[in-house]
């Protein structure tokens, strides 16, 4: 019976650490995987790097460049008014459209040189104090 009970535990042996070779190597071939991945990326990170992105930086600028120097050299004046890409927001004042200060529809917002007030009143009111005046 002792000579069985020995074999069990020899073969319980010889499992463990056919179990913990099978893992070691499995780790180790693992770890060279991501060596290899690793050296890859950073390949590819210098590729992109060095090569693409000065290529690509290059041809944004062959395009972008000519347009910019076009649009400064346009001359955007019309008939005395400047011409101002952006839209420009103006606070209503005690003296400058009065009955819109804090409505919640007051919009105030110039295009194309003209102020647009509000959807209900696009010039402003016309009396001192606004029928459509909502708080915000």
């Amino acid at each position: 019976m002792e000579e069985w009970s020995r074999s069990i535990v020899e073969a319980i042996e010889t499992a463990v650490s056919d179990m913990e070779k099978f893992f070691t190597d499995v780790t180790e071939e693992f770890n060279e995987m991501l060596g290899e991945l690793t050296k890859i990326s950073e390949e590819i990170t210098d590729e992109v790097q060095n090569k693409i992105l000065p290529e690509l930086d290059e041809c944004i600028n062959d395009i972008f460049e000519p347009i910019i120097d076009i649009y400064f050299d346009l001359d955007l004046d019309v008939e005395g008014e400047h011409f101002d890409p952006f839209v420009t927001y103006i606070q209503p004042t005690e003296t400058e459209h009065p009955a819109c200060r804090g409505c919640q529809h007051y919009h105030g917002q110039v295009y194309g040189g003209n102020l647009l007030v509000c959807g209900m009143h696009p010039m402003g009111a016309e009396a001192e104090t606004c029928p459509d005046w909502e708080g915000e």
